[in-house]
């Protein structure tokens, strides 16, 4: 089961790659920074947050321009690195940068969901909300910690690009009721990632 949708990830994960590279090759020649792309993102996704927060006001308004702002955001953080590979411009500061900031508009957004849901009397939304800003979180770490090791730590479908994913249909498919589920769905599907790397890790760790 784990092998077909490994190759499933893989095979768009690449094709996305590709794409962005693409895209990056004219935007390579000017003297545009990745940094300046990752800070971009980040500020959008700030404001996407803000947006959704003021939910109360305008339900689709807020919804989907946080949405929006949401995509555009998380589309720039994953184009800084295409950037950097393709003109050259990466540092190894860029690349701590571009992980920090990862988790910091990922951390904005949910953050504020997780505000929408206390606002509207929703306790369990509210705590699955907390569970997977610690489980997106963990997700990350538990790569970066088995690279650090010389080891495979990608593996399960619950990485940063999926989980954009399932925030953005739930905001979009908000106002019908649809977050509080996209929000446990994105807790469970990132727990599940976290225990896949841990197991991972440790069959890689057996099998030297």
């Amino acid at each position: 089961m784990n092998q077909p949708l490994g190759r499933v990830k893989a095979g768009y994960t690449v094709g996305v790659r590709r794409l962005a590279a693409r895209s990056m090759e004219s935007l390579a020649r000017t003297r545009v920074s990745p940094n300046a792309l990752t800070a971009a993102g980040v500020i959008l996704c700030a404001a996407a947050a803000v947006v959704v927060y003021f939910e109360y006001r305008s339900e689709y308004l807020a919804y989907w321009l946080g949405a929006t702002l949401f995509v555009v955001g998380s589309v720039l953080d994953i184009l800084d690195g295409a950037l950097a590979r393709s003109s050259g411009k990466g540092t190894p500061f860029g690349a701590f940068l571009d992980s920090t900031t990862d988790r910091i508009s990922e951390g904005f957004m949910l953050g504020a969901i997780a505000l929408v849901f206390s606002r509207h009397g929703n306790q369990v939304a509210l705590a699955f909300a907390f569970a997977a800003v610690a489980g997106s979180f963990l997700v990350s770490y538990t790569r970066a910690r088995a690279e650090v090791l010389g080891l495979k730590g990608d593996v399960g479908l619950g990485s940063r690009a999926e989980r954009v994913v399932v925030i953005v249909a739930g905001l979009v498919l908000a106002p019908w009721g649809v977050l509080p589920w996209a929000i446990y769905f994105l807790t469970v599907t990132a727990w599940i990632t976290v225990l896949q790397r841990v197991l991972s890790v440790r069959a890689q760790l057996r099998a030297r």
